[in-house]
């Protein structure tokens, strides 16, 4: 599973670890992604998503039509 948001396109970020020596090493800021099932009335299925937490909220705030209809938007596929 990749670690990208369907909704916000959230992605890793990279930079560096820095030790107390100060020695620096690579490291991967991961987002809060977390695979949500949620009931698409419109199609009468559900649908998994895969979602950063701040996704998550923007699905509560939205709803899931118009979650979905921004995924296809961008050309992601539910």
């Amino acid at each position: 599973m990749s670690a990208r948001c369907q909704l916000t396109g959230a992605e890793p970020g990279f930079g560096n670890s820095i030790s107390h020596s100060h020695r620096r090493t690579s490291r991967r800021f991961d987002p809060n992604i977390q695979r949500k099932r949620y009931w698409l009335p419109g199609e009468g299925r559900h649908v998994r998503l895969t979602l950063s937490a701040r996704g998550i909220k923007t699905v509560d705030v939205i709803g899931v039509e118009a979650a979905v209809a921004r995924i296809r938007a961008r050309g992601g596929k539910v």
